[in-house]
């Protein structure tokens, strides 16, 4: 992942200061004014940056944009923003990184060399790539927006535009992929299940289990850390009444056991004699 420098691009073509950041290079009717407007002040704009760089990870960014100054740009505002960014100047370029790579947010030109943006975007939802997709283009008329939309864009920005307004547009795409994400799967340690796919990870290891073997694994990393019993994880998985003299749960459990750990030298369920199981990540 390549960090694009925070120092700002020279351009020959004027531009004006909107408070946190200068507008975009698309405008060039104004002069440069170096003034903060009262309502955006400075140690205002730098607390946010800073409660944006505190969160769990930093969301990352694909900018596609064959203008390389208008790339730099527009990375340069990301990055003093909080986010990682890599760049693609091609729609070759940009398909490729965006079908290989895990961002959160792609930011695509709509007018792209090889590939234009449209056509990459059609791409990208075909491979069932769902990565929230920012359109930005000097095709401003209704029609031309719907048709970003429809083809899979999640956000459309016509040029002109604000950099404070990109970033927000951006922060706003990303907030909702990483929400999603903290809903669709469960992390214990080197565990991590995708309820949505339906599949385990162990140490990036696809593990293959068993419709019964999922919802085990399930409601342990659910309960990752606590006693559970094997009354709780059958009228959980099963959802009847337990036979205790039923040997169903242990069976299965060394099942998995096996899965996670063929070698027995990371465990990750426990057995708690007569009581249950705990899942805890490997020490």
């Amino acid at each position: 992942m390549v960090q694009i420098p925070r120092a700002p691009v020279s351009f020959a073509v004027p531009m004006t200061r909107t408070g946190s950041r200068d507008r975009t290079p698309f405008d060039t009717g104004t002069e440069e004014d170096n003034s903060t407007p009262p309502s955006e002040p400075q140690e205002t704009r730098q607390g946010r940056r800073i409660q944006n760089k505190k969160e769990k990870r930093m969301a990352s960014v694909l900018v596609v944009e064959d203008d390389r100054r208008v790339a730099a740009e527009i990375g340069s505002a990301l990055v003093e923003y909080g986010f990682q960014v890599d760049e693609a100047p091609s729609g070759s370029i940009g398909l490729r990184k965006a079908l290989d790579g895990n961002f959160d947010v792609i930011v695509l030109d709509r007018m792209l060399p090889e590939i234009d943006g449209l056509s990459l975007l059609t791409e990208l939802r075909a491979a069932k790539v769902s990565t929230p997709v920012l359109i930005l283009s000097a095709l401003s008329a209704v029609n031309e927006r719907v048709d970003g939309l429809r083809a899979g864009g999640d956000d459309y920005l016509a040029k002109p535009f604000e950099f404070i307004e990109l970033t927000a547009r951006v922060d706003a795409l990303a907030r909702r992929k990483i929400a999603a994400e903290a809903v669709n799967e469960r992390v214990v340690g080197d565990l991590r299940l995708d309820l949505i796919e339906r599949v385990l990870y162990c140490a990036d290891r696809e593990i293959e289990l068993l419709p019964k073997e999922f919802a085990i694994i399930e409601f342990l990393m659910q309960n990752a850390g606590t006693l559970v019993s094997r009354k709780m994880i059958f009228e959980s998985v099963w959802g009847y009444s337990f036979n205790h003299q039923s040997s169903v749960i242990d069976v299965h459990i060394g099942k998995i056991r096996k899965k996670l750990d063929p070698d027995g030298l990371n465990p990750r369920i426990h057995t708690v004699r007569n009581t249950g199981f705990i899942l805890r990540a490997p020490s």
